[in-house]
């Protein structure tokens, strides 16, 4: 087992004081938004077997068979299949959606067919592989996910009382519900000149009174500030609101628009690049591509709560690129073992763990924010006094390591 050296990107939506706060270090007054704790090439993190800090794609792809454990190189090759994070927001992040494997492997293909450089600042997919994710919450965390039904946008539309927006709510309340949203997502991503302007009034104004809708108003308020001028305030106007408070989760799926808001979280997701973003954000926007691939149904907002099985609290989701739990140690316990057989990431949140190896005897302490990488081939114990969050992959690979199928934990 391996203490890791992580990254910390310094996007400009990132908290300043979040992260520092959990790790107790020094805030360095710039914006530290997430540490990324994984193999990802564009910031992998960094391990030292005694010879100086080395990647750990690079470790990982000098002996993956050993590293990821044979079913994990079966299922998902010679690679690290997940990326975890900690994600520190303190603004709006960019409108997206992520594509499913198909549309992935086909925009791959393509691209590289025309001729666009994997690194260009204009390129849409930079990996054949999806991207679905999950955040778990570890402080009130709130973001926009999911499309209202087409009445609640109708509703929402008509509360603004801008005359420009109620051709587009007679078409929410009068056609079939994935016909309307798609026709409405796509007019809203390239609106008629002055129409964003007098909407952004009217969200400002609106979010100081009083009304059914204010807490959305508030929200989109908010988005305005953090984004003048920026269209995707519109297709913002489309989206559920979701909070989640401290252990809940939101799992996204292929095709579902999203954008986080503000909080601090556990994140993690397939080790991809593929983000797809109309708005919100000053990076590339592809916001043809991005309609091609949303998932235009309004479906209930599903608020994950994990499942305890034998002290390790499980997050139920439908993929296998990764699986993440939680352990919370109360010191005197016994040692919680975390079994061979797949790549694991232990990072701790909250007070302190100790991780033994079984083999060895050696231990490992991790405070909050600081994290260790377990190899396949290495069996490994918990205790302390603390919160730990322990990322794998869903795979079967030993009889307890089953994963838990998903269900509706809690529909908000």
């Amino acid at each position: 087992m391996d203490l890791l050296s992580n990254t910390v990107q310094p996007y400009a939506w990132g908290s300043r004081t979040a992260i520092p706060s959990l790790m107790g270090t020094p805030p360095t007054g710039e914006p530290q938004a997430e540490v990324w704790m994984g193999a990802h090439p564009a910031s992998p993190s960094r391990v030292d077997r005694g010879h100086g800090p080395m990647p750990l794609d690079r470790v990982i792809g000098s002996d993956p068979a050993t590293e990821l454990g044979a079913p994990t190189l079966r299922r998902f090759g010679p690679r690290l299949p997940f990326l975890l994070k900690l994600l520190a927001a303190d603004a709006p992040l960019s409108l997206q959606v992520h594509p499913d494997p198909t549309r992935a492997e086909a925009g791959f293909a393509l691209e590289n067919a025309l001729g666009v450089p994997l690194g260009a600042p204009h390129r849409t997919y930079r990996d054949p592989h999806h991207k679905p994710e999950m955040i778990v919450a570890l402080t009130r965390f709130h973001g926009l996910c999911g499309f209202r039904s087409a009445r609640q946008c109708a509703d929402l539309l008509g509360a603004l009382v801008v005359p420009a927006l109620r051709p587009h709510a007679g078409v929410l309340r009068g056609r079939p519900e994935e016909t309307a949203l798609a026709e409405v997502f796509a007019a809203f991503l390239n609106p008629p000149e002055g129409l964003l302007g007098t909407v952004t009034e009217a969200v400002t104004a609106a979010a100081a009174h009083a009304g059914p809708h204010q807490e959305d108003f508030l929200c989109y308020a908010e988005v305005a500030r953090a984004h003048p001028g920026d269209p995707g305030l519109l297709a913002a106007l489309m989206l559920r609101r979701v909070e989640l408070r401290p252990g809940e989760a939101l799992f996204l799926g292929a095709g579902v628009p999203h954008a986080y808001l503000s909080g601090l979280g556990v994140e993690i997701m397939a080790n991809s690049d593929n983000v797809l973003r109309c708005g919100l954000t000053s990076k590339h926007v592809d916001a043809a591509e991005l309609v091609r691939v949303v998932r235009f149904s309004a479906l209930p907002i599903r608020v994950l709560t994990p499942r305890e099985r034998a002290g390790e609290e499980i997050y139920p989701i439908p993929v296998d690129d990764f699986r993440l739990s939680r352990f919370r140690l109360r010191g005197a316990e016994r040692p919680r073992p975390l079994p061979a057989g797949a790549p694991q990431i232990v990072l701790c949140v909250e007070g302190a763990a100790r991780v033994t190896s079984v083999a060895t005897g050696d231990t490992l302490r991790i405070g909050p924010g600081h994290s260790l990488y377990v190899p396949a081939a290495e069996t490994v114990s918990l205790t302390g006094e603390g919160t730990v969050f322990r990322a794998t992959v869903g795979i079967e690979v030993a009889s307890d390591a089953t994963p838990v199928p998903h269900e509706e934990a809690k529909v908000t």
